[in-house]
């Protein structure tokens, strides 16, 4: 993919990548308690599953990074960068216990993300740089 492309699409496939994390995240105690298995088989789960959820934190950096390098609203690029940081931290903290928190966390982070993502797409980026020199003239 070119770097352009990227900078055109980086809030819609952040949004996508961020949506999709949402549904893992909803998703993950039902494909657990849906298995036929013993209590203790959901305390832990597989090392596959939670690779996604690392998979999906570097892919919403990347898409992070494209979308705050575009952006032409200072608050954005600081909110998007904030809600990856601490959508990363509630990845690696249920998987460490560093803090103790709610499973229910990290949708928080994860809506945030979304959010950003659509509110730049819609508002944050200029199709076209303003022409400085014309408005000094003016």
């Amino acid at each position: 993919m070119t770097s352009a492309f990227l900078t055109k699409t980086s809030d819609t496939l952040g949004a996508l990548a961020s949506g999709m994390c949402l549904v893992h995240c909803v998703a993950t105690p039902f494909v657990f308690v849906a298995q036929t298995c013993s209590a203790v088989c959901c305390a832990s789960a597989p090392t596959w599953w939670r690779l996604i959820d690392v998979a999906f934190a570097a892919i919403a950096c990347w898409m992070v990074y494209q979308s705050a390098r575009a952006s032409t609203k200072l608050w954005i690029k600081y909110g998007l960068w904030i809600a990856w940081a601490t959508l990363v931290f509630v990845i690696f903290n249920e998987q460490a216990q560093f803090v103790p928190l709610s499973n229910k966390a990290i949708y928080v982070p994860s809506l945030a993300l979304i959010s950003l993502h659509l509110y730049n797409k819609k508002y944050g980026t200029c199709s076209h740089p303003p022409n400085r020199l014309a408005q000094a003239t003016e």
